[in-house]
């Protein structure tokens, strides 16, 4: 039997660690958590809506929240951050999160944080590539692409995996290709991962991607 889990879950507090930070009691956790969805969501939602990119690769590897009593500090880790560099694009973004959250008595401040090497993350790489197979670009070379790009951001290996009806065959099937290392059994090797899904005409497909980064 395969036992699977998160590689990210798997890491906590070894190399990994949590995109949220706060405290809640118990009977608020889920209150909370709700109110964290709607933040990433609603930040997505906005960059989605005003990014008019070629690449159509909106760049955020990941959003972090920490709370306090009176303040919540949303920091953006993004690979481009054209659009919201802006004043005014940061403005309008806090207004409608703080709409979003009907928050009155909370301070709400967002950052952003540009990260070096955008392609060494797998949410960057997971656009990139729902990008190439909506654009209808054979899913190999998309795939061969994608590690081309990782390599040069200096990762250590990658494993890349689709599934659903690939270039619209009848029949569903899951397609994979692996470049270099990827020790996904050992807690001491720092693994990201990201699943995405991207709507094609021929249906729903499921991207998943494993990066080795560095090993402790």
């Amino acid at each position: 039997m395969g036992q699977k889990i998160n590689p990210l879950g798997f890491r906590l507090g070894a190399t990994q660690g949590h995109h949220s930070r706060w405290f809640a009691q118990p009977k608020n956790y889920s209150e909370n958590l709700q109110e964290d969805q709607k933040i990433r969501n609603c930040i997505k939602n906005y960059i989605q809506k005003n990014m008019k990119m070629a690449s159509s690769v909106e760049g955020i590897a990941w959003i972090e929240i920490q709370k306090r009593i009176d303040l919540i500090q949303v920091i953006i880790y993004m690979g481009f951050p054209k659009l919201l560099i802006e004043p005014r694009k940061m403005e309008e973004l806090q207004i409608n999160v703080k709409k979003e959250l009907n928050s009155v008595n909370r301070k709400l401040n967002i950052a952003i944080t540009r990260i070096a090497n955008p392609y060494g993350h797998p949410n960057i790489l997971a656009e990139f590539l729902a990008g190439q197979l909506k654009n209808r670009v054979s899913f190999r070379k998309a795939m061969k692409k994608a590690i081309e790009l990782t390599e040069q951001a200096g990762t250590k290996g990658i494993q890349i995996q689709i599934a659903g009806r690939i270039d619209g065959k009848e029949i569903a099937r899951v397609e994979w290709i692996r470049e270099g290392r990827v020790p996904l059994q050992t807690i001491r090797a720092k693994i990201d991962y990201c699943s995405y899904t991207v709507e094609t005409i021929y249906g729903v497909l499921g991207i998943k991607i494993w990066i080795f980064v560095e090993e402790d």
